[in-house]
């Protein structure tokens, strides 16, 4: 077993003579992985409608200003923040696109002072929350980016190991 002390990406063994089917650090380490897919699965599915000449109409009515511009690029921040959510590669920048791609959308399509729009107000409200803690958190155990940061510990260990 492993200790606060040992290095910070050892799996702990389970060194029990007869081990559980899942064990609960297992699970625990899919359930970000879980969640990643769930979320950025929004963003990605209504990425192409933003390239679409009637949601370019539907945003200049409500005010967007440069609608021709400005839908297109909103198109590509919700698909480069969902697809790296969902990779779990740079996720804190594609967290960080999610919530440039949300606040405007939110503000100028659903704000909150229309009546009828106070349901997808409050959901991409929601999503906001969860593009905030993607960008503070990360990806998870099972993303690119920590595969990139073990293979980065492990690359640093070889090296102090050669340097004696």
């Amino acid at each position: 077993m492993s200790t606060a002390t040992s290095h910070p990406f050892a799996i702990d063994r389970d060194d029990r003579p007869t081990r559980p089917i899942v064990r609960s650090h297992d699970a625990t380490r899919v359930l970000p992985l879980l969640g990643r897919i769930c979320y950025a699965a929004i963003f990605i599915l209504a990425a192409p409608k933003h390239f679409t000449p009637a949601l370019v109409q539907v945003a200049a009515a409500h005010g967007v200003p440069f609608a021709d511009l400005a839908v297109p690029l909103s198109g590509v921040f919700a698909a480069a923040g969902g697809l790296s959510v969902l990779f779990g590669y740079k996720a804190k920048t594609g967290a960080l696109l999610l919530v440039l791609f949300l606040v405007p959308v939110t503000l100028f399509i659903h704000p909150p002072w229309v009546a009828s729009q106070m349901e997808n107000f409050m959901k991409n409200v929601g999503l906001l929350g969860g593009a905030l803690l993607f960008g503070y958190f990360g990806a998870g155990p099972l993303s690119a980016d920590a595969h990139i940061a073990r293979t980065h510990v492990e690359m640093r260990q070889i090296d102090e190991d050669d340097a004696f």
